[in-house]
């Protein structure tokens, strides 16, 4: 019996795409030991030798433990099994289908991954970030991952609450975000040509306040983000700190200026901060127009359209006097469409019931208008956050803390793999998103076979990235078969 307002295509004309078959002429098996899922990994597995992956887990990673063995082996399996898509242990049995123990060797089973990351302490999650710092060097040299970073280089930190489930988990709690999980905090370093790639990771319990320990954070990520390239080998470049409010205190921005570094941090509205934004004269104020819409949370809707100033500013004068802090304090002012609410008003009258004000605290010698709009471009590492959740940390798969910090520090190293790879494949590729180069080039199905002693990788014909495929092939292995 047809459906009530069903229409047969063939009578109105219409095509569309279809099974080629009756449902009675189709079948599925999963016969076929030569098929994988994910050809790509060839490559970024590759890249991952090239680099030495391997013998940098080998040489910094010191597990005493017996299912800490072999970390040689099993770093590398568990960063290609994120690179794929895995975003728990169970998931790393992707590693093991089809033709895949034809394609890569000592391929371990998923329980001995867990075995593996439970074995890890503090210490060792060190080591770990040792090596991820190491490889990203590494990256950067054998791929064009950091463009320009010689010139101008910006670090960006951040931390988000990475929600959990369960009361088994070590080190869970609620946060400031009202979240119960634990806190990842997260340090990306891009130039103006290239997207970012991560320079630090940091697990910490979910109750922790954003800024405790950010001061030993950003000098790991500045030295790391150097050691990649950030501000050339004569330390002539510009090499600037971009954070929000939360990292607004003295050992963040110090430690930004004993590493060389310049810092633009959103400013809180504390009462000096205040004070100084009243001492600006009405003349200071510079009207600017957005090329694109900027949204205002505070406002809830798109502006187009607001006024700077800046003024000089004395931060951290509780401290003592050679800990102060002098820069510029650059302020932009929005008009408020509606009257602030009770528990909004300051101490400054009409001056802020007329307009909403947010300022950021910077060293930089940029222009009014070219320091508020590098400051704003700090909105990157919430992409870089997000394309992490959306891959390999979108869960924190183990109750062991510490097995939870190795997870991130791994992420952080597939995150930036992946990224490499997508640099070598296509000027595209080099800014897309990580589930778009596992979309385009590492979850590509194929078939193995030998030919002349060869491996022979048989890909799907008229793939619509294949020139970026082979592209990332060819500066990853070397030249690949030629074309039918």
């Amino acid at each position: 019996m047809a459906c009530e307002g069903h229409i047969n295509p063939a009578q109105k004309g219409i095509r569309w795409m279809r099974v080629s078959h009756a449902a009675s002429a189709l079948s599925a098996l999963f016969d076929d030991p030569n098929l994988v899922s994910c050809a790509g990994l060839a490559p970024v597995v590759a890249l991952g030798e090239r680099c030495g992956l391997g013998e940098l887990a080998a040489d910094k990673l010191t597990l005493k433990t017996k299912g800490g063995v072999n970390a040689h082996l099993k770093v590398p399996a568990l960063v290609a099994g994120m690179v794929a898509g895995a975003d728990s242990i169970d998931d790393m049995d992707l590693l093991r289908h089809g033709g895949m123990r034809r394609l890569f060797d000592d391929i371990r089973a998923p329980s001995t991954f867990g075995t593996f990351l439970r074995s890890f302490t503090f210490g060792h999650v060190r080591q770990l970030d040792s090596i991820a710092a190491s490889l990203l060097a590494r990256l950067a040299a054998a791929s064009p991952l950091l463009p320009g970073a010689d010139a101008v280089a910006v670090v960006d930190i951040d931390d988000t609450v990475r929600q959990t489930h369960g009361y088994a988990k070590q080190g869970v709690g609620f946060g400031y975000s009202g979240v119960k999980g634990l806190n990842a905090l997260v340090a990306a370093v891009s130039t103006p040509l290239s997207a970012p790639v991560i320079c630090g990771t940091r697990l910490r319990k979910g109750s922790t306040n954003s800024a405790k320990g950010a001061g030993r954070f950003v000098a790991d990520a500045l030295v790391t983000a150097r050691a990649a390239g950030a501000g050339g080998v004569d330390r002539r470049g510009l090499v600037l700190l971009r954070a929000d409010s939360a990292f607004f205190t003295h050992d963040t921005i110090a430690t930004a200026r004993r590493h060389g570094a310049r810092f633009s941090v959103t400013a809180r509205m504390n009462p000096a901060v205040l004070a100084a934004i009243g001492r600006i004269k009405e003349t200071a104020w510079t009207s600017i127009v957005y090329p694109n819409a900027v949204w205002d949370e505070a406002e809830q809707r798109w502006i187009s359209d607001a006024q700077l100033a800046e003024i000089d500013f004395t931060a951290f004068t509780s401290r003592r006097k050679a800990e102060h802090i002098t820069a510029r304090l650059v302020v932009r002012r929005v008009k408020r469409l509606q009257p602030p609410s009770s528990g909004d008003s300051t101490e400054q009258g009409e001056l802020f019931d007329a307009y909403r004000y947010h300022a950021f605290f910077t060293d930089s010698a940029l222009s009014l208008i070219e320091a508020d709009t590098t400051h704003r471009a700090h909105a990157i590492i919430e992409q870089v956050i997000a394309d992490l959740k959306n891959g390999p940390l979108a869960h924190l798969p183990s109750g062991n803390f510490n097995a939870n910090a190795a997870w991130l520090v791994l992420a952080a190293i597939a995150f930036n793999l992946t990224r490499a790879v997508g640099c070598l494949a296509s000027r595209l590729h080099a800014r897309a998103t990580t589930g778009t180069l596992r979309a385009q080039l590492i979850n590509i199905p194929a078939r193995l076979a030998r030919s002349a002693r060869r491996l022979v990788l048989h890909l799907p014909k008229r793939w619509p990235w294949q020139d970026a495929f082979e592209q990332m092939f060819t500066a990853a292995t070397g030249p690949p078969s030629p074309r039918p």
